[in-house]
């Protein structure tokens, strides 16, 4: 028969480091530790993947479903209505005719009306295909915008902060699923009026995905509704669509980008010059720059005669 083993004495040092185990055993069972642990300093704690902000998951918008209730919301609400408030003049949709999508629209920005005017103003083999770029920081804040601003607007969040990995390969990926994008390549509505530089992403896009870019002009939008305005007013505007444009074998994204900006100025002078002036300006390299005179506020906003532009009035009601 085997001799029973003797259990060894226990010291009461070993007993009590016993004791603590199983009491940690106990506290990890329940999620110990109890607080996040902490982080050296000077280094940037890691957040957490937020549901808002450029986080925000924009998939569900572009399902068929909701797809189907958009088109009928933008076809039959919000085109009527920024027929009735803008009172749109739409000028240069032959300059697309045979053009197919995935196509990037570059716009001037002045005024939140911008977004609706252009999404009801595009051709409508491009309108219900077409996703917006929205600044992440002002349309993707709060989860209740986040949802009306993907549903109405089709929209999409982008970092306007930073460069960000996601805010580049998100309309990228959306482009080479057929996508049409629109995009203000300003990265922000104007605060005077006046047009500034434009940034990359719209030359960075064409030249990563080969889809042109169609230059847009709004002229009138500011006096709809300014930046930091509560509520619209009524006023003319006018749209104007110019010929697409493609990158250049070997050409940067900056010299792209300066290109779309000269684009669009061109339309803006085509609109106060006409068609053959401006023309002329653009084969001679002096179209008017979008950004104004350089010198005080005050002046630039007497150049631009916003002031002296009456908004149109509200048709009344047939007497009775």
């Amino acid at each position: 028969m085997a001799k029973p083993v003797r259990s060894l004495p226990v010291s009461p040092v070993a007993r009590s480091m016993a004791k603590r185990v199983r009491g940690l055993g106990a506290f990890r069972s329940v999620g110990f530790p109890f607080v996040a642990p902490t982080t050296p300093g000077g280094v940037e704690p890691r957040r957490g993947k937020s549901d808002i902000g450029v986080d925000y998951d924009t998939a569900w918008a572009r399902r068929y479903g909701v797809r189907l209730a958009r088109a009928m919301v933008v076809d039959n609400i919000e085109r009527p209505l920024a027929r009735f408030i803008a009172d749109p003049k739409i000028s240069g949709l032959d300059r697309l005719a045979g053009l197919k999508g995935p196509v990037i629209f570059a716009s001037n920005h002045a005024s939140h009306a911008d977004m609706p005017l252009v999404l009801t103003s595009v051709p409508s083999r491009f309108r219900h295909r077409l996703v917006v770029a929205a600044g992440a920081d002002y349309f993707f804040d709060k989860r209740w915008k986040a949802v009306l601003s993907a549903f109405a607007l089709n929209a999409v969040p982008i970092d306007r902060s930073r460069i960000s990995r996601r805010s580049a390969d998100l309309p990228a990926e959306l482009i080479g699923e057929g996508w049409s994008l629109l995009i203000f390549p300003e990265g922000g509505r104007s605060p005077d009026g006046w047009g500034h530089e434009h940034r990359g992403g719209a030359a960075y896009l064409a030249t990563r995905t080969g889809a042109p870019v169609v230059p847009i002009h709004l002229e009138g939008t500011r006096r709809i509704i300014k930046k930091g305005a509560s509520r619209p007013s009524l006023a003319s505007t006018a749209v104007t669509f110019g010929r697409p444009l493609r990158p250049e074998p070997a050409e940067s994204s900056r010299t792209f980008a300066a290109r779309i900006e000269t684009g669009i100025a061109t339309l803006a002078d085509e609109q106060v010059n006409g068609f053959w002036e401006a023309a002329k300006h653009a084969a001679a390299g002096t179209t008017p720059t979008l950004r104004g005179p350089d010198a005080e506020s005050w002046r630039r906003t007497w150049v631009l005669g916003e002031g002296r532009r009456r908004a149109r009035k509200a048709p009344a009601w047939p007497k009775l």
